[in-house]
């Protein structure tokens, strides 16, 4: 176990290394003023712009269309499994959560492009063919998982004297459930949002077969744009030579990623400190 853990603290350190490396060459030829504020990003063009804000924008907004289909669903499901659910529902439910976690993303990017897209257009007519909210619908729905399996962890860890103690000053189980035990397992439940939000941050296939791949700086989520991870990908897949400017901007944007994906999870940590309960 050491083993493992000292290798995955040392292939992090490795990537970390690269990024910091790769990136200093970028900002040789690039000012950080302009890629921090600028709104244009186009480093593969005639006259290339290099400004992040659209793309960290488009990451934003799917993450948050993601996070506000997966938080509440997923929730439901964790206090279901935890406080009403029988054992053998249960037993068959929690096992399908996890399959559906395993199913893999690109499905998932084209079950956005073929099936959600044009089931929103039914009620949306003037939504373009390529847009950020049915690409977070479904990233929403890939990481429910996440959610509901932590959370019911979490809360199933919670003593039984706390569920017998609620029941007998005349609470009922929706009461114990949600005034008492999603309070007491609530560092838990923090710990499975912010791993869910890393999650969809990082969601690469999903965003960059159905969400398009032009930079568009908007937080209108009908509107099409592309993501860090979608122009991550649309660059390696490319033919640029290797130590150019737009080949090296594919470092940039993963180090704001990393950096994104790093001050969300400090954040959690000191929440799930704050809040963490020891039975």
């Amino acid at each position: 176990m050491f083993l493992a853990a000292f290798s995955a603290v040392a292939i992090t350190l490795a990537i970390v290394f690269i990024l910091f490396y790769e990136s200093l060459a970028f900002f040789e030829h690039v000012s950080i003023f302009e890629f921090l504020t600028s709104t244009q990003w186009s480093p593969l063009f005639e006259n290339p712009q290099y400004g992040i804000l659209p793309l960290v924008a488009g990451t934003l907004v799917t993450s948050a269309v993601a996070l506000l289909v997966a938080v509440p669903i997923g929730s439901i499901i964790a206090i279901y499994l935890s406080e009403f659910a029988p054992h053998k529902v249960r037993e068959v439910v929690k096992p399908f959560l996890e399959l559906l976690a395993s199913v893999p993303t690109v499905v998932f990017g084209y079950f956005a492009l073929m099936v959600v897209t044009p089931m929103l257009q039914t009620f949306m007519p003037e939504l373009p063919g390529f847009n950020m909210l049915g690409p977070g619908i479904v990233i929403g729905i890939m990481i429910i998982p996440y959610i509901a399996s932590l959370s019911e962890d979490a809360m199933r860890a919670v003593p039984m004297a706390m569920r017998e103690g609620s029941y007998a000053m005349g609470a009922t189980r929706f009461q114990t459930a949600v005034r008492v035990i999603s309070p007491a397992a609530i560092s838990g439940i923090i710990a499975a949002y912010i791993l869910a939000m890393s999650r969809a941050i990082g969601e690469t296939m999903v965003v960059a077969i159905a969400a398009g791949q032009q930079p568009n700086f908007t937080f209108n989520p009908t509107e099409a744009a592309a993501t860090i991870t979608a122009y991550i990908v649309q660059v390696a897949m490319g033919d640029l030579p290797h130590g150019s400017i737009g080949y090296q901007s594919i470092f940039a944007a993963g180090l704001v990623l990393f950096l994104m994906t790093l001050a969300f999870n400090i954040l959690g940590h000191m929440a799930r400190q704050r809040f963490r309960e020891v039975y």
